[in-house]
This record gives structure tokens, sequence and C-alpha cells, in this order.
């Protein structure tokens, strides 16, 4: 009877929720991956544009702060533009075009990426950056004459070579104002520290361009700071601040009195500020604003719109549906096979149904081996009832004749004389034997055959059973001999291999014409001891030798169980060599004789002492 399985353990709705889940993990891992490398790709794409960006806006300050106007603008515009890609354009504040790499009136973006005004910004030092500075290559007044920059180069290559000389590693860099100076070697200025013998004030002392310069500026500052009524406290002056970006122009001033104002030294820095930068003026480009791409460029976004999700979810889905299905598929044709195993166990067990095997796989493996134990169940079945054929056969014979005899004796037909009796006893004899014989076997079969092992020679156990059955085969003819090669020993129950051995001795002279000769031979091959009993009878046919051992089998069907045995002395000799850990094998030759032969572990040879207690 069929038992109904649960939903949740059907091989079918697991695989379907496996390939889901698989299907599911799938679909996320590559919608990330897609997003992450989406969004890296345009974060590198808007990168490299915010690069060009800034090297296009500071080359054109750097134009702005060398020029006093933008003329000749127009080659660095179109320069700039053939090596970026992009549309580049200047306009003054009113949008009238000075430069433009697009052909025609190609219409501008809406707002200016930048305004490029030298004087107020610093994209020199930090790239990109719009903050309140001086571009520093704007130097107006204050570049230096052919003159004056190889007199500052002199000076500056003496003091580096005292520096040298001091242990300190500098080097030479020239200013956009042609003034060279030292600078240690992370590219800064060396100015901090200065040996005695290096200082000797020449190298960073203005010179006649740049005091001219200074002059003017401190006029400048000084009618700034009368306009602001700042009055300074202490005498003033201008200098200049050397660095290796640029020059800076600083006031010294005297130590401040108490009734100075607490505004005055930031409304001194904005004069500064605001004269120097009228001091540039006449030497820059005027303000002008930056225009990179065109009014219809797209900017490169990620955009998640919800056509675009849909297309997500609407590939998602697909995914999953085609995973669902072919998981069916393939999961139908999986169990189907196993549905045909499980309905062929359930029917009843006398029809030993088979499946059909249709697949080469693991299904197809696991269908050989059910038809193969349907095929053992089936031969155990025939055995099975053959068996109880046989034991009914052998025990209904001698039943019968001592039923028939006792019927007659209480009839008064025939006398108990002392014949009678003899022969009833034979019978019981007979019933006795095969019921033993059956009780061996069962104890066997059910692990519970008792063993009692001990130390035992081989030779010993051969003369034993030979002097038990050399009566017998006398009476019946035959020659008894025994041949031991060495002193094999073994640990085995001596009564057990005495009654295998007897087995065999027994049914080699019942297959033994008279004049023939039965050979009990033992020997030892390697870590095993070996006995054979080789008989010189009719031999056995090779198609009946792997059946030799088998239950209630007889070589010649027609012997009745007084001269061909009872059918199970040969399956008490496997067994009984089984429990010792050994093995029976048969060999035969029709017409010459058999060799049956017991293979068992072999033994160390006892202790002297031990022998002798065992003799005693």
């Amino acid at each position: 009877m069929s038992r109904a399985l649960p939903l949740r353990k059907s091989l079918l709705v697991r695989l379907l929720i496996t390939s889901v889940l698989i299907a599911l993990c799938s679909v996320a891992a590559t919608a990330w991956l897609a997003v992450q490398t989406t969004t890296r790709a345009l974060q590198e794409e808007q990168g490299q544009v915010l690069a060009d960006d800034t090297g296009i806006l500071r080359q054109l300050s750097g134009y702005a702060a060398t020029h006093p106007d933008w003329s000749g603008v127009g080659k660095t515009v179109s320069a700039l533009a053939e090596r970026t890609g992009r549309r580049i354009a200047l306009t003054t504040p009113d949008r009238r075009t000075i430069a433009d790499s697009a052909p025609g009136r190609t219409a501008f973006p809406p707002r200016a990426a930048a305004v490029v005004d030298p004087l107020h910004t610093d994209t020199f030092t930090e790239p990109g950056a719009q903050v309140n500075g001086i571009d520093p290559r704007a130097v107006g007044p204050y570049r230096l004459s052919p003159a004056e920059r190889d007199y500052v180069r002199l000076l500056a290559a003496k003091r580096r070579r005292c520096f040298t000389a001091n242990g300190l590693e500098t080097a030479v860099r020239q200013l956009p104002s042609g003034r060279s100076v030292l600078t240690d070697p992370e590219g800064k200025s060396a100015g901090g520290y200065v040996p005695t013998e290096c200082a000797d004030g020449r190298l960073n002392t203005p010179t006649a361009t740049e005091a001219k310069a200074l002059d003017a500026l401190t006029k400048r500052v000084t009618a700034c700071l009368d306009r602001h009524h700042v009055a300074a406290s202490a005498p003033w002056a201008m200098t200049l601040d050397f660095t290796s970006t640029g020059i800076r122009t600083k006031y010294l001033s005297g130590k401040a009195g108490p009734d100075r104002r607490s505004d005055a030294s930031g409304q001194t820095t904005e004069c500064i500020d605001s004269a120097h930068r009228e001091q540039l003026s006449p030497y820059v480009a005027p303000v002008a604003e930056l225009f990179l791409g065109s009014a219809d460029s797209a900017v490169p976004r990620f955009d998640m719109s919800a056509a675009n999700k849909a297309k997500v979810v609407g590939v998602a889905g697909l995914v999953l549906a085609l995973t669902v299905a072919v998981t069916a598929v393939v999961a139908t044709r999986l169990v189907r096979p196993l549905r045909a195993l499980t309905q062929a166990a359930q029917q009843p067990p006398e029809q030993h149904v088979r499946v059909p095997i249709t697949t080469r796989d693991e299904t197809g493996i696991l269908a050989m081996a059910f038809n193969e134990l349907t095929e053992r169940r089936e031969r155990m079945e025939a055995q099975r009832k053959a068996m109880v054929s046989d034991i009914a056969h052998e025990l209904r014979t001698p039943l019968t004749n001592i039923r028939g005899w006792l019927e007659v004796t209480r009839d008064g037909l025939v006398d108990p004389d002392p014949e009678l009796l003899a022969s009833l006893h034979e019978e019981a004899l007979v019933l006795q034997r095969v019921i033993d014989d059956l009780q061996d076997l069962a104890a066997a079969d059910a692990g519970t055959l008792r063993l009692h092992p001990e130390p035992v020679r081989a030779g010993e156990l051969l003369e034993q059973v030979s002097a038990a059955h050399r009566v017998g085969a006398e009476a019946a003819g035959v020659v008894l001999r025994t041949r031991v090669d060495g002193t094999p020993w073994l640990e085995a129950d001596p009564v057990r291999m005495r009654q295998a051995l007897g087995n065999l001795v027994s049914n080699a002279t019942r297959h033994t014409p008279a004049g023939g000769t039965v050979t009990l031979a033992a020997r030892r091959e390697g870590d095993q001891v070996v006995f054979e009993v080789a008989d010189t009878g009719s031999g056995i046919a090779a198609e009946d030798l792997p059946s030799v051992f088998d239950r209630f089998w007889r070589a010649e069907k027609s012997r009745s169980r007084r001269t061909g045995g009872s059918g199970l002395g040969l399956s008490i000799v496997r067994q009984l060599v089984a429990a010792h850990g050994g093995t029976a094998t048969a060999t035969s030759d029709r017409g010459v004789g058999s060799v049956f032969i017991l293979r068992l572990p072999a033994a160390a040879e006892p202790a002297p002492s031990a022998t002798a207690s065992d003799d005693g």
C-alpha cells in the first residue's frame, strides 16, 4: 500500500525550490555586478572628464596670467580641443565669443563650466579649486630681466654648493618670474634651516626690478590704508616671500602699540591683496567664461527609470520562468524511474516485478541493482521451496517406514523381533542425523554456532579422522590414506573440524568404487593451512560444481538417502569452515575423481610447555 508523500519531501518540489533559489541568487548577483561595474565605469569616465576639464582650465588660466589679452588664444583652444576631444569656448562675461573650437554658431551649454581669472583662482597649486587667490604665473612687473635671471641663478648655484658641503641635498628651481630658488628633495622651499656660512643674505634680496615693483606696491597699499583711515603704530615695509611655487608679498612692521585697533592687521592684508591685483591687472588677460561641450551634449549617468526597472524585472522573471521550466522537465525525467522503482517495490513479493532500465546514469544503476536483487530474491525463494520439499521428503520416508512397521506390529501381523527393532532403530538414526544437520545449519545461519578454538596440529587432526572412518572405508573396499607436509598448526575447534573433514571423507567414500583410494592431505601455504580430501571416484560434472555445497544437492538424483546421504553434509562443511574464517572449494574431473580443498588461517606452533600440558 502506497503512503502519501508530503510535498516538502518530494524530490521534484525540492529540485524546483533549489533551482529557484539558485536562479534568484544568480539574478541578484548579476544585477549587483552590473550596477557596480556600470557605476565604476561612470565614475572613472566622470573622473577622467573632470581631470581633462581641470587641465583645460589650468592651461587657459596660465595663458591669461602671462598675456595681457586673449588675442592669440585661438591656437591654444584648438590644440586643447583636439587633445581632449571636447568642445572648448571662451567668452566675455556678456557672452561675446573670444575663441571657440566648434565651427559656426554652435549653441553654448546653459551654464559656464568655469571662470578664467588668474587674479582670483588657484588652479596651479590645487587643480580644479576655485578659491580667492592669484595664479603664481601672473608675475607682471616682478618678471626679472635676462641679466637678473643669470645673476640670481649664479647665487642659487653657489648656495646649493654650500648646502651640499653641509650635508643638505637641494635642487635649483626657476619660478615663473625668472627667479631661481632652492628646494628640498620633496620639492618644497629649502628656506627653513640655512647654515651660517651659507647665509650671505644675497640670494633672497630683491633685485632692482623687484624692488621697483615693491615700491609701486607700497604706494598703492599706503593709499588704500589712508582711504580706510588706518594708521600704522610703527614703521612698516613691503617685502617678498620666495617659495617653491612663486613669490608672495608681505609687510613688515614693528611692535604694535597699545592703542592700535584690532582690525588694523586685517584691513592691511585686504589692502595688500587689492593693491597687488591692481598692480598685476594690466599684465593679465581680462576675465573670461569657459564653456565645455555643446547645449545637446549629455552628461553620462546611470538612468534607473521606470522603463529600465521594468526591463530588469522582466528579464529576471524570464530567467526564473526558464529555470523553473527546465528544472521541471529534468526533475520529471529523474523522478519517473524512481516512481517506477517504488511501484515495483510495492508489488506482492511473489510477483518478482522488474523495472526497465532506460538510462545509464545513477538511476539506471539503481534500477539494475533492483533487478539483480529481485533475481536473487526469486532464486532464494525457489531454493527455500526446494529445501522445504527436500526436508519433507527426507523426513517422510523414514517416518512412513516407522509408522508402517509399528501399525503392522500393533495389528499382530508381524512379531516385534530383534531384526524389526534394529530396522526401526536405523530409521530413527536417519531422522536424527537429518535433524542434527538442519540444527547445525540453522545455528550457522543465525551466527550462533558455538566454537571452542584451541591450537590444533593438522597431522593429529587427520589421524583422528582417518581412524574414525577407516573401518567404514575398508568395508566399502576403499583405501584410506593420509599425508602431511611438515607440522602445520591452526587455531580451530577440533570437534567441528573433525566433523567437517569427516563429512568430506564420508562423501568421498560413498562416491568411490571398491578398489579406489581416498587421500587426506595437509600442508601450509603462507599464512594458511590447506586440507585436501581427494578420491578416485566418478567425479562431478563441470556444470554441477557450483552447486556441490548447496543444501540437499546430490550428484545423482537417483541415489537414496541411505546411499547418497541427506544432501546436507557439504553445506555443513562450508558453514563450519566459514565460521573458522576459511573457505571451501572443489575441483573435479569426470571419471577421474574429485578434490575438496579447505583453507583456514594458520597459527604459530605453541610453546613446548603448552604442548606437553595439552598432551597430559
